[in-house]
């Protein structure tokens, strides 16, 4: 495989991985604002269990998609196997 493709492939697996890693930090962001303004959503949900449960839902989301795309990041620049594995 050329030199040039691998290059490539490179610098593509970083920036998709910088946008897995965006949309979790934006999602962890809307987990975090729905747990601590509640008051805001509720007329979008009724059941103030339900937005409860999905604000949590979303900030773990988040935070492991933001994590999963840090590691993506590092093992695409670093080309560390094990750490585009995990």
């Amino acid at each position: 495989v050329p030199m040039g493709v691998l290059s490539c492939m490179k610098y593509l697996m970083f920036i998709f991985n910088v946008l897995v890693f965006a949309g979790g930090t934006c999602l962890a962001g809307m987990g975090v604002w729905v747990a601590v303004d509640p008051a805001g959503f509720q007329d979008i949900v009724a059941a103030r269990a339900m937005l409860s449960a999905g604000a949590w839902l979303l900030l773990a989301v988040g935070i492991s998609l933001s994590l999963l795309g840090f590691l993506g990041c590092c093992g695409a620049l670093r080309r560390s196997r094990p750490l585009l594995l995990l």
